[in-house]
């Protein structure tokens, strides 16, 4: 069965999390806009700022208003309630009165021509002290509902003549309502005996003018709120417009239309903004054309040139295999240069036989050819192939493998391959020590790690394992020939099955790589089988 190549990584690229956008990975809703959006992070800051300041404004406004019409008022209240308690008393000064039935129709005389006169109070009471006394007289009100509006601690305190005291008082209305009001109460005497002349004022108008005031202030601030929010939304559209186009024109840059320009609009910054923008665009454009087509030139010549010398080397193969099967004929001499011919010819057969897997991998020509097999079976042929190179280095091949069966869907040429680099690979830079190899499977996934404790590598080291023709130490001694091009190759290898190859390492204390294929072709790995860690020194590498 053969699959065409896929990008790397592509079966396992995560998902994005609930609540976020799949597109960009910022999460949705209104906390996504706000992290999105410069202009919608400008407004809302305008709206809480403006909103705030007019509510502070406002209630500072409406308290100054309402403490500078309530003082009008009271200085008023207050000016009419002593009037009136004065004329009461010249009208009790000026009376006499022998006994108490005519001081108390001198009293209600007295308070009803109050009422129906000059003053504007909406009711009025003459009370009688708490202690009453000899010869106090009964309580008189004009309102019968009001005259208990006045609590007693005010009437208890108008005990002396002249001496004003007022409180805020609710004025019940039918249904249940209230209305604002003012009681003030002022002692006034009556055959020796001091009463408490309490009058109410009513602040229904002073009230009913707080309430247009407010709703005033409510629509202006409304007003002004919404003016601030249009102008600023207009302010910051036209001063972000340019910069979305900017950010819209850079993402399909990125994507590779090389073509896509900002538009210019007349002369202003953002205008010169837009014109260098599309300058260095435009510059990016030429330089990665050139970049392009010295990299599609490099890899045909890489190509043709592998192909052209297919031919030659075969010949030389030949030729050389020839002069090597006859070598015991020739002098020492001849005999060891034999050798060394047909050593050097392996070495370039096996460079030549990259250069096309690579050129092969840059096309997009590559393919899998998929079995489902069993990867205990591919990692022992692959441990016996290298097992006499393991011998002659002094290593030790260890190998743990599963007792069930590692079964998988791949390419059984491609994991051979990527096993037998890995593990040479290891051979190579093991210094003498051991080589563990480790296979272990998951519902979704087979992984493989080859791990040693030679050299080991730097994180910097680690970054670029994977990068064609490079090499940690270049000046070290390669017994085996490489070509440089094992693990790019073997990474290709694993982009095409939709797996991971991964290393992590240590200086002076070794490395590990990990190898982790999904059992089916086009299906996510999930966790790996395996850790990507040092376990036999003790000291975790990476997980």
């Amino acid at each position: 069965m053969s699959r065409r190549a896929r990008p790397a990584g592509g079966p396992n690229q995560p998902k994005a999390p609930a609540g976020q956008s799949r597109r960009s990975g910022h999460p949705s809703g209104p906390v996504g806009l706000l992290r999105r959006s410069l202009q919608a992070r400008v407004m809302a800051t305008v709206i809480v700022v403006s909103a705030t300041a007019l509510f502070g404004i406002g209630l500072g406004l409406m308290h100054q208003v309402r403490t500078g019409v309530f003082n009008a008022r009271l200085a008023d209240i207050l000016t009419d309630a002593a009037r009136s308690a004065l004329g009461v008393q010249d009208n009790f000064d000026a009376s006499s009165v022998g006994s108490p039935i005519t001081a108390e129709t001198l009293a209600r005389d007295t308070i009803g021509s109050i009422a129906s006169g000059g003053a504007s109070a909406a009711a009025v009471s003459l009370l009688p002290p708490p202690t009453g006394g000899p010869g106090a007289i009964s309580a008189i009100f004009t309102v019968p509902e009001l005259w208990n509006l006045a609590s007693a601690e005010l009437r208890a305190a108008a005990d002396t003549p002249g001496q004003q005291v007022w409180q805020s008082v609710a004025i019940p209305l039918p249904g249940g309502q209230t209305t604002p009001g003012v009681a003030v109460a002022e002692a006034v005497n009556l055959m020796s005996t001091n009463y408490a002349l309490v009058m109410i004022y009513d602040l229904t108008p002073e009230q009913a003018t707080m309430d247009m005031i407010s709703q005033v202030l409510v629509v202006s601030a409304a007003g002004v709120f919404l003016t601030v929010v249009l102008v600023t939304w207009l302010v910051t559209h036209q001063a972000v417009r340019p910069v979305r186009e900017a950010a819209h024109v850079a993402a399909k840059l990125a994507n590779g239309a090389l073509g896509e320009r900002i538009p210019v609009r007349g002369h202003d910054e953002m205008a010169t903004l837009a014109a260098s923008f599309n300058e260095m665009a435009a510059s990016l454009q030429r330089q990665i054309g050139q970049l392009q087509d010295l990299s599609n030139l490099q890899r045909r010549f890489v190509s043709d040139v592998s192909h052209e010398l297919r031919t030659p080397l075969a010949t030389i193969r030949m030729a050389g295999d020839m002069i090597h099967a006859a070598r015991d004929g020739f002098p020492p001499d001849v005999a060891r240069s034999a050798e060394l011919l047909a050593n050097q010819l392996d070495r370039f057969d096996a460079l030549l036989a990259d250069l096309l897997e690579i050129s092969r991998f840059d096309a997009g020509a590559a393919q899998l050819d998929t079995e489902r097999v069993d990867l205990r079976a591919v990692v022992g042929w692959e441990l016996d192939a290298v097992a006499p190179l393991a011998q002659d280095r002094g290593v030790r091949l260890i190998s743990q493998l599963p007792d069930s069966p590692a079964l998988a869907e791949v390419d059984t040429r491609r994991i051979s391959r990527i096993v037998r680099n890995l593990v040479v690979n290891a051979i190579e830079h093991a210094e003498g020590g051991p080589v563990w190899v480790r296979l272990a499977a998951s519902p979704t996934a087979v992984a493989v790690s080859v791990e040693d404790h030679g050299v080991g590598l730097s994180p910097t080291q680690a970054a670029r394992v994977f990068d064609r023709f490079w090499r940690a130490d270049r000046a070290r001694s390669r017994t085996t020939g490489g070509t440089g091009l094992g693990l790019a190759i073997a990474l290709e290898d694993t982009n095409l099955h939709g797996g991971s190859l991964e290393v992590a390492g240590q200086t002076a204390v070794g490395t590990v790589f990990r190898l982790v294929v999904p059992k089916e072709v086009g299906r996510q790995t999930g966790p790996p089988p395996l850790s990507l860690e040092l376990t036999e020194t003790g000291k975790t590498v990476a997980k």
